[in-house]
């Protein structure tokens, strides 16, 4: 099966990306204290705490006070009040974070309120306007039938405008190709990680449905020199207890039946549990919960990149 959707307020409601929805999601990103993650950092077990060190960036001249690094002593302000002041410090961070959305034709798939694809569209969205708005930058890369779109990163508005705009028009030339079969995602993964420098933030949207035999080899590698992260998405249809076959009809007239072994929830819980033994965190991402829930759990990866 390779598109679908669950009925809603309209025909298409789903199926189709639009850059202005994704551009509104600016503001549901915005929703929390977004200036804190500029400084917390991720530690295994959900705990969250304040990034270490100095940091490389003049913030504040304070007084001294036992402890302080002598070799951080400000002369100037110390010999203009006659008491020992100290410089203080922040993280000048330069993050270029790299998207890339798999628009593959076996993520052209939905049975509740929208396609893998456009879930996986939102969910990156919602990260990259985070990250845009706390000074990094961005850039994109589109696996599909054909050609990948590739954005090298930038920042600012003008750079998730581009994003926006790209993937929605991704998202259109994938649609054309629903019935295509699914090219491997190596070297849409190979691209997306040139455009990063070390130490560089790769976001992989995906279901990961055939990547490829070379594709975890690959990822191997790349994880070596940039950090990955994985958003693993799950379509409600995959994590149906009960087993059985499932009747469907495409938006084309083709019908057909779909097996269901009831094991799929398990499935990709286990595959996150194998990728982060590798050093590849992630989370599993609800095509049925919406953007609404997406933004919270975009939250929490933003501060860990």
């Amino acid at each position: 099966m390779r598109t679908g959707a669950a009925p809603a307020s309209s025909p298409d409601a789903g199926i189709h990306l639009s850059g202005e929805a994704l551009m509104g999601l600016r503001h549901l990103a915005r929703r929390g204290g977004m200036p804190a993650t500029r400084t917390l950092a991720g530690l295994p077990g959900g705990i969250v705490t304040r990034r270490r060190g100095r940091g490389s960036e003049p913030e504040d001249v304070r007084p001294w006070t036992e402890g302080d690094d002598r070799r951080h002593i400000d002369r100037n302000a110390t010999a203009r009040t006659g008491q020992l002041h100290v410089r203080t410090h922040h993280d000048e961070r330069d993050r270029a974070v790299v998207l890339l959305a798999d628009f593959r034709p076996a993520m052209l798939f939905g049975t509740r309120r929208a396609l893998r694809s456009v879930a996986a569209a939102e969910a990156l969205a919602l990260l990259g306007w985070r990250i845009a708005a706390d000074g990094g930058r961005i850039g994109l890369a589109v696996a599909g039938v054909g050609e990948p779109t590739v954005l090298r990163p930038s920042g600012g508005e003008r750079a998730m405008t581009a994003v926006t705009g790209a993937l929605a028009a991704a998202h259109a030339r994938a649609l054309e190709s629903a019935e295509a079969a699914d090219p491997p995602l190596e070297p849409v993964l190979a691209a997306a990680a040139s455009l990063l420098p070390s130490g560089g933030h790769l976001v992989i949207a995906s279901a990961l449905d055939t990547p490829g035999p070379g594709f975890d080899g690959l990822l191997t590698l790349v994880a070596e020199r940039v950090s990955v992260r994985l958003i693993l998405v799950s379509d409600a249809f995959e994590r149906v207890r009960r087993p059985g076959f499932f009747p469907y009809a495409l938006a084309n007239g083709r019908r057909g039946v779909l097996r269901a072994d009831g094991a799929g929830g398990a499935s990709a819980d286990a595959r996150l549990a194998d990728y982060a033994r590798r050093g590849i965190g992630g989370l599993r991402l609800d095509v049925e919960a919406g953007p609404e829930a997406y933004a919270p759990l975009m939250e929490r990866l933003d501060a860990v990149l």
